[in-house]
């Protein structure tokens, strides 16, 4: 069977492409063998070529040393034989390399040198232990020419006997002298350091730079920056046992070997580093092969380029006509992933903020339901509490229902619902929330209300009672114990006879924000940090939250501060006002007829006991009755049997076992009998989606009702549902 040219086409270019892919990794592998292997090579060369040059140096200083002990043994001979050994002391001559010479009788503390003076050994330290040909050296000093120093003591010997010891004292600018005259190019550094004193006593000529400040070991480290406390170990490890150590460390950001190389077993270091650049240009060569390796690579991987583009160009036409589909393809992919990401983060961002908000009534929830158990007896205070336990839990629903809708966590926006309220409700439910938060802390809490004309207006009552609470609980969040909260609403000039402005203050004389921090106060995730607010917990999300609001509504919003003095936020609305008020004489305000549910039969779909058992009570409340059935296959098989009329609704759970509410209402639509399709079916279930609801009408319920249940919106659905059944 002869195979498609456009599967040739594909395995030709899929070849073409695996050789170049091939050429490209084999010229990597051997580039990289070949700077592995030069870098291996460099640094071994490096440290040979320094160990190299160390050990001269090393050498030639010891030679210096032991010439000098030599020398000094032979002086020591012949005063020995000298009538006058004092007289022979004083007579000698300070040369290059001897600077003084000195003689102490055995038994005597004092002795005679060749500078006049009276000699003690006391001004010398030979407790380091240092020796030159068995003869004991002194640790490194500062003489009275002001030139570093270090004196050697031998014994000098009379017919076996000693009868004094001969002090020399010798300079180190002579060693410096028989030193060479640099190395690596002069920009190797090199000091020579007492090892007992770490104090640098030489820094011969030509031997690279040294900074000022360089007088001992110490300010080597500093002024170099050598800071490492494992190489710090290493070098007392080093002057301790008298070995020699390398070690790489950058010098004034140039990388560079550092070293300790032991003269005369440790009495003595030479101390110093040498730029590695200095140690390695025989790498330069390598170097240059290597680049001119990497060309050749470059060109070949170039050289194939080109002929792959001259192949591919044969083939563009179709080429693009699939890139084109394929644009077409991701671009679609891609707006879809960019929705999803907005969706997501627009949640994330919506329930970080309602974690804050939910907190808010829920405290006013679980702080009077404490209260309600512990004045159980008392009527009066049952129907207060049960009052405000109701005012904060309609605010939490409201909350939750905002979480739970779908459609404005993905689209990121809130949309307003306009509805008519009592604006002294409104204070009066935010008091209730807010005023048990403020004793909590001491603070005190003032209400004033002034100036408005119209008490019922339109507007949406959930977000204004968002902005309200956010305001509030902040204030008292960043108020201290003890502080004051200022809570005014005041009425202003009205602009227009349909609506009434309305300014909101909230005042605290709490912590106050920074200059600084007004500037992004309404921006996502931003708090106040300091010592004390930094303790307050918040997600940084309710200020940004309260001006979308303000701004969905029209209004403005205003924050004026000072750190320790407080803070005032001051929004201003405009609330359209009802036609018809309260005790107007000429209109009368459309509330809507009193729905009443007396003598209704119901049959109740419901699997949890404590929710049936609340729908009773709430039903009986209400004059009504009510039958509970444990699942959706029960429901239908009640509804079977019962008489045609029975039931003058239906309130169906969604979610139970044997059979669900959605099965059970298409089940009960499907029986032959009358009433099967006109009975009204409702949906009570906790499932608040859009898409829930819309699920629940597709299987023939009426109406959806969210819990936790509203007597009052199951009245009006039911009303509306009976209203629709009489329709005909």
């Amino acid at each position: 069977m002869k195979e498609k040219p456009d599967k040739r086409e594909k395995r030709r270019r899929l070849s073409l492409l695996l050789s170049i892919v091939l050429i490209f990794c084999i010229w990597g592998t051997i580039i990289y063998a070949i700077s592995k292997k030069t870098s291996q090579e460099m640094s071994e060369s490096a440290i040979q070529n320094l160990s190299e040059s160390l050990d001269l140096i090393q050498s030639t200083i010891e030679a210096i040393l032991q010439s000098e002990a030599e020398f000094q043994i032979l002086i020591a001979q012949e005063i020995a034989r000298v009538e006058d050994p004092e007289a022979y002391v004083r007579t000698f001559e300070k040369n290059q390399t001897m600077a003084k010479l000195s003689l102490i009788r055995t038994g005597k503390t004092e002795g005679v040198s060749s500078t006049g003076e009276v000699f003690t050994e006391e001004e010398l330290d030979f407790s380091a232990g240092g020796r030159i040909e068995g003869l004991e050296i002194s640790q490194s000093y500062i003489n009275y020419m002001g030139t570093w120093s270090y004196t050697i003591k031998c014994p000098v010997e009379q017919n076996g006997q000693v009868i004094g010891n001969l002090y020399a004292e010798y300079i180190y600018d002579a060693i410096d002298k028989s030193l060479p005259n640099g190395f690596y190019n002069k920009q190797a550094s090199l000091y020579i350091m007492d090892a007992e004193s770490k104090r640098f006593v030489l820094k011969p000529k030509g031997m690279g730079q040294r900074e000022a400040g360089h007088l001992n070991l110490d300010d080597f480290y500093r002024a170099n920056n050598i800071q490492d406390t494992e190489i710090q170990r290493e070098v007392v490890e080093c002057l301790e046992s008298g070995r020699n150590i390398l070690f790489y460390h950058d010098i004034r950001d140039i990388q560079a070997l550092n070293y300790m190389w032991s003269v005369n077993d440790g009495t003595i270091f030479l101390v110093g580093y040498v730029p590695v650049e200095a140690i390695q240009r025989e790498g330069q060569t390598v170097n240059r092969s290597i680049l001119i390796v990497v060309a050749s690579m470059l060109a070949a991987f170039f050289l194939c380029i080109v002929l792959y583009y001259f192949n591919w160009k044969q083939q563009d036409k179709i080429r693009r006509e699939r890139e084109e589909e394929r644009k077409v393809y991701n671009q679609q992919l891609a707006e879809a992933l960019q929705a999803a990401q907005i969706a997501s983060e627009s949640k994330t961002t919506f329930l970080s903020n309602m974690s804050h908000d939910i907190r808010t009534p829920m405290n006013a929830v679980l702080g009077f339901t404490t209260l309600l158990a512990k004045d159980a007896e008392n009527p009066l205070k049952v129907r207060e509490y049960t009052k405000k336990i109701m005012a904060s839990g309609q605010h939490l629903l409201s909350l939750i229902n905002d979480i739970l809708d779908v459609s404005k966590i993905e689209s990121g926006k809130v949309v307003l619902n306009y509805e008519k309220f009592a604006l002294n409700d409104v204070i009066s439910s935010v008091e209730t929330i807010i005023q048990p938060m403020a004793k909590a802390r001491g603070q005190e809490f003032h209400l004033e209300v002034t100036g408005i004309r119209y008490e019922y207006l339109e507007g949406d009552e959930t977000r204004l009672n968002q902005i309200l609470i956010n305001l509030l609980s902040n204030a008292v969040k960043y108020t201290p114990e003890g502080g004051d909260i200022w809570f005014r609403v005041i009425g202003l000039k009205q602009r227009s006879s349909q609506y009434e402005s309305i300014r909101i203050e909230v005042e605290d004389n709490g912590y106050g924000m920074t200059p600084e921090y007004l500037k992004t106060i309404f921006d996502a995730f931003t708090r106040a940090e300091n010592s004390t607010t930094n303790k307050v917990q918040g997600t940084g999300l309710g200020m940004a939250i309260t001006k979308s609001i303000v701004d969905l509504m029209g209004g403005t919003i205003d924050v004026f501060s000072e750190v320790n003095r407080g803070t005032l936020f001051r929004v201003d609305l405009e609330l359209r006002i009802l036609e018809a008020q309260p005790g107007d004489k000429n209109k009368e305000l459309e509330i809507g007829e009193e729905e009443d549910l007396s003598g209704l039969h119901f049959l109740a779909a419901e699997d949890n006991e404590i929710n049936a058992e609340i729908l009773v009570e709430l039903l009986d409340l209400e004059g009504a009755s009510c039958e509970i059935v444990e699942n959706g296959q029960l429901a239908v098989e009640r509804f079977r049997q019962a008489a045609e009329g029975e039931f003058d609704a239906i309130l169906m759970d969604v979610q139970m076992p044997v059979m669900n509410g959605h099965e059970a209402a298409r089940a009960i639509r499907s029986l032959k009998r009358d009433d099967a399709g006109s009975v009204p079916i409702i949906a009570m279930t906790a499932n608040a989606f859009a898409e829930d609801e819309k699920a629940a009408l597709d299987a023939g319920m009426d109406a959806h009702v969210a819990k936790p249940l509203d007597m009052e919106l199951l009245k009006k659905v039911i009303k509306q549902c009976a209203r629709r059944k009489e329709t005909p």
